[in-house]
């Protein structure tokens, strides 16, 4: 029975493993027919050099506006990554800009430092905090799931490039997803300390 056991719970594990990353290749690569149905692949022999190369964050983003910008590059935007389970992302940084805290459900994160100087960290299930300045030619890495965050506290604007292990690795920022949701106002007020009128700004600011 114990032997029964056993055999059953590390099979549970290797499923939960098997679930928790993107699935293996099949075949040499899928540029996909439409973004809809990543699955639907075009046949390989009309595939070009063009699927599998990608111009679009040669230049900062426009952070004029908020002090930060971020160009995600996936699938949508670069088919030959279809189905190999990784994507990427510039982000460009004014002098004080932040990244606000965030997570990504479905990748771990590896941040390098392009230009300037970040402050970077992430917070683990213990609330224990693992941060510090990284200057330029400098990598962090940001295990999947972690609530992490950056600021640019360099004189001039910075750029972090960042990979990831998920085709999609999903994206939750903290602020937005709080105070910019349908979530019950009593219940906001009551687990942050807030009045109405505090409130009603930060739904405003955050909201879609």
């Amino acid at each position: 029975m114990l032997k029964e056991v056993f055999v059953l719970l590390l099979l549970l594990v290797c499923i939960i493993a098997a679930m928790a990353s993107d699935p293996d290749p099949v075949m040499d690569f899928c540029i996909a027919k439409s973004p809809e149905n990543v699955f639907d692949c075009k046949n390989s022999s009309t595939a070009t050099v063009e699927d599998f190369t990608f111009s679009g964050i040669k230049s900062p983003g426009n952070f004029k506006k908020t002090g930060f910008s971020s160009v995600p590059v996936n699938s949508n935007v670069f088919p030959g990554l279809n189905t190999l389970g990784v994507s990427f992302v510039r982000a460009d940084f004014d002098v004080g800009g932040i990244n606000v805290p965030h997570y990504h459900p479905r990748a771990t994160e590896v941040a390098f430092v392009l230009e300037g100087k970040i402050y970077s960290g992430f917070v683990d299930t213990k609330n224990k905090i693992y941060a510090k300045v990284l200057e330029k030619g400098e990598v962090m890495v940001i295990p999947r799931g972690m609530l992490h965050f950056q600021l640019n506290v360099g004189d001039g604007p910075a750029t972090i490039l960042g990979s990831f292990d998920s085709q999609n690795p999903g994206l939750m920022r903290i602020p937005n997803a709080v105070f910019g949701s349908d979530i019950k106002v009593e219940l906001l007020e009551k687990a942050f300390g807030l009045n109405s009128k505090e409130l009603a700004k930060l739904k405003k600011k955050f909201s879609s």
